[in-house]
């Protein structure tokens, strides 16, 4: 609130959203299907910010030089980057949470399981500061906004869909497949539906007043920076202008906004073939709870200029050459459209997947697979199909399904080929992510080799949780809320428990058995004892799913 802090935001409702606020939206999903998670931060709770605080005095900073941490506590830069070294325990016995993104979470709990930050860092104390299991990306990212909060940071949630992990920092995400379309788990590069991160709000002395402003901190353990696994503080004004020789990580966050994505095949000699490059997939759609509502924000522009634009390429030649440096060749500063046609040959044919009615968890999944012929010439096309489930990370679970065929395009024809995935098929891979990829690799005969990758990933829809409030709640009155929920599995399940989380304070409830296709509902009473907006969550669960999301933001009036 005071004009002279490193941390002084003019506008009063974005100081009440990024400071005070303690209900937030998490953006996940993917590119084409973005959906909103509620999360309660609760900076304000109990004992939050002598958590806070202890934080800070279990760092490897800290321990390291007392007085010198405490010396610089009053730099913003300086506390978010060490609180996004604490947030992870994969340097510190004392770090807050440890993440998993694969195999059985056992006795622990599965990362779909939080709804806020409270209880998490509660539990931390409980267990005398010994790491949570278990936290992906959006968990990392919820409890390091509650802390940043809690000490008087302004701070948001930023969502990333189609996020690159370059490992190797050459701006190409290269992903690999084998001679029949199925994806390989090789190679270090990834590309994840979504990423989220933290953005903050802070001046940049140690820069430059220009690149005073919202800056990137992650706390999701991804790479170490300087021998931790920290990221930022990373300006976003230096990513969106290329400048990624900038402190703090700047060139990682750059590359999961801008790195270009390339497909290879390997064969069974091991030789490897390029067969598609997309430079524009990469970074769509970054977005952010809007001021005083739970509407998404597309903050994109503030990452990177247009795609395609003359500015884009400049800011591309800018930190291509900041990378490679001397090093630097013609070929490094070609262009984006020249570069992705480099290696691959046109095999004269398009294809896409397109979806014959909307991916119903439960429910046969039906595609079909549009090719068509671009030339006058007539074409004998094969085509090996395969799906898999997979992670949000687009870490492949198990193959589910394996198809071939051919198919015969005459001049400038289209044909569909209609590919059917049963629930028997997918049922039990299935992961709370609920994705599944699809690949098509088409071989044009008699091209020598020359082949069309076409891929698609899917998230299944959720029966949605249908939660009903009356028209008007009042402070301190009692009020009953009407909750559905429902099996959308052609098969009765067990085991149903419905978690209801009001702020901090959470209720399970143990349900009936639940029949084929079968739809429920129970009313829940609750008094609230403060006015203004309050996030209610709910999350289902049972013996054949579980960690089915829903919640609604109740605005609570006066008596």
């Amino acid at each position: 609130w005071f004009s002279g802090d490193d941390v002084y935001m003019a506008d009063e409702n974005e100081r009440q959203e990024y400071v005070l606020n303690e209900n937030g939206i998490i953006f996940v999903g993917n590119a084409k299907y973005i959906e909103a998670r509620g999360w309660y931060y609760g900076q304000f709770q109990d004992q939050l910010l002598n958590i806070c605080l202890t934080m800070l005095d279990l760092s490897l900073y800290y321990r390291q030089d007392p007085a010198i941490d405490v010396s610089r506590r009053g730099d913003p830069k300086y506390v978010g980057r060490v609180i996004s070294s604490m947030i992870n325990g994969n340097d510190n016995d004392n770090g807050v949470l440890l993440g998993k993104w694969q195999g059985s979470f056992n006795s622990h709990e599965n990362p779909s399981r939080w709804d806020g930050s409270v209880v998490i860092l509660q539990k931390w104390r409980q267990d005398n500061y010994k790491p949570v299991q278990y936290g992906q990306c959006w968990v990392f990212a919820g409890v390091m906004c509650t802390v940043l909060r809690c000490l008087g940071i302004p701070t948001r949630l930023v969502s990333n869909f189609n996020s690159a992990h370059d490992v190797d920092r050459n701006l190409s995400i290269d992903k690999y497949y084998d001679s029949s379309g199925k994806s390989l788990n090789i190679g270090k590069d990834s590309t994840w539906d979504y990423h989220v991160w933290n953005e903050s709000w802070f001046v940049r002395p140690d820069l430059g007043t220009s690149y005073n402003g919202w800056q990137v901190l992650d706390a999701t353990p991804q790479e170490q920076s300087k021998g931790l696994f920290q990221c930022g503080p990373a300006s976003v004004i230096a990513i969106k202008e290329g400048d990624v020789d900038l402190d703090y990580d700047t060139l990682f966050v750059y590359t999961e906004v801008n790195a270009d994505c390339n497909r290879w095949i390997v064969y069974n000699d091991g030789t490897k073939k390029r067969v598609y490059c997309d430079t524009e997939i990469i970074g769509r759609f970054i977005s952010t709870k809007a001021v005083g509502s739970n509407s998404r924000v597309d903050v994109t522009y503030n990452y990177k200029y247009p795609e395609g634009s003359s500015e884009e390429r400049r800011v591309y030649k800018k930190a291509l050459a900041k990378i490679f440096g001397s090093n630097i060749t013609e070929g490094n500063t070609e262009s984006r459209d020249e570069r992705s046609s480099e290696t691959i040959r046109n095999p004269g044919i398009s294809g896409k997947f397109k979806l014959a009615e909307p991916p119903v968890f439960g429910e046969d999944i039906t595609l079909i697979l549009i090719l068509n012929n671009l030339s006058f010439d007539h074409k004998t096309v094969k085509v090996d199909m395969s799906a898999s489930t997979i992670l949000y990370t687009r870490r492949a679970v198990a193959e589910i399904l394996k198809a071939t065929t051919s198919v015969d395009l005459g001049s400038k024809q289209g044909k569909h080929i209609q590919l059917t995935i049963p629930y028997s098929y997918y049922g039990k891979y299935l992961t709370t992510d609920k994705r599944i990829q699809v690949t098509a690799l088409c071989e044009v005969m008699h091209m020598h080799g020359v082949k069309l990758l076409v891929e698609k990933t899917i998230i299944l829809e959720d029966t949605n949780i249908i939660i009903k409030v009356p028209h008007r709640v009042v402070v301190n009155k009692a009020v009953t809320l009407e909750i559905s929920y429902a099996n959308p599995l052609p098969e009765p399940v067990n085991r149903c428990i419905l978690l209801v989380t009001l702020m901090n304070q959470q209720v399970k409830i143990h349900l009936a058995q639940l029949g084929a296709r079968e739809r429920s509902k129970i009313y829940f009473e609750f008094t609230p004892r403060k006015t203004g907006p309050l996030q209610l969550q709910v999350d289902f669960s049972c013996d054949k799913f579980s960690h089915v999301k829903g919640f609604v933001t109740i605005a609570v009036a006066p008596a």
